[in-house]
C-alpha cells in the first residue's frame, strides 16, 4: 500500500468515524428530545435504528465467517472493507436501547434482562466495539486468514452469539 493510499485510507476512517460520533450524538439528542415528546416513537424508533444495524452488522460480518469456516478463500480487500463495515456500525449502538424501547415480543426480540443488567449489556456491547475495532485493524495488516486475523473474528462472532444467548428471544 502506497503512501498516498495509506493517508487517503486514515482520512476515510477518519471521516466515518467523525460522522459515526456527530450522527450517534445527534441521535441520542434527538431522541431524548423525541422521548419527551412522544415517548413511543421514540422507543419504536431505537428499535428501528438498533434492528437496521444489527441487519447490517450480520450481512457484513457474513463473509468473514464464511472465510472462518473454510467456505471461500481469504480475500483481503474484501475482508478489509467487512470488518471496517462491522466496526463502524458496531459505533451506531451506542444509545439504541433506551429504557423505553423494553417492549418486548412482537415489537423486539430484546429480553427485559437487557435492562434488568444494563451494566453487563452495556459492557457486551463495549467489547463488541473494541473487538470489531481491533478486526479492522488485523485485517488491514493480514494478507492470509492468519491465525491473529482468526483469532480477531472469532472475538466478534463470540461477541455477537454471548449476547444473542443472554439478551436475545429466539
Amino acid at each position: 500500500m502506497t503512501h498516498v493510499s495509506k493517508v487517503a485510507r486514515s482520512l476515510k476512517l477518519l471521516g466515518a468515524t467523525l460522522l459515526v460520533t456527530l450522527s450517534s450524538g445527534l441521535y441520542v439528542a434527538d431522541a431524548a428530545a423525541q422521548q419527551a415528546a412522544d415517548p413511543a416513537a421514540a422507543a419504536k424508533q431505537a428499535v428501528a435504528v438498533r434492528k437496521a444495524a444489527f441487519v447490517l452488522i450480520a450481512n457484513n460480518f457474513k463473509p468473514i465467517g464464511e472465510v472462518l469456516q473454510g467456505k471461500v478463500t481469504y480475500n483481503q480487500a474484501e475482508i478489509v472493507k467487512r470488518a471496517e463495515r462491522v466496526a463502524f456500525l458496531s459505533l451506531l449502538l451506542d444509545g439504541t436501547f433506551p429504557d423505553a424501547s423494553n417492549l418486548g415480543e412482537p415489537t423486539t426480540k430484546s429480553k427485559p434482562e437487557i435492562w434488568a443488567k444494563k451494566a453487563d449489556f452495556d459492557k457486551q456491547i463495549k467489547e463488541f466495539q473494541v473487538n470489531a475495532a481491533a478486526l479492522a485493524e488485523i485485517a488491514a495488516k493480514e494478507s492470509t486468514a492468519s491465525d491473529a486475523f482468526k483469532a480477531a473474528a472469532k472475538a466478534v462472532a463470540e461477541g455477537c452469539k454471548g449476547c444473542h444467548d443472554a439478551y436475545k428471544a429466539k
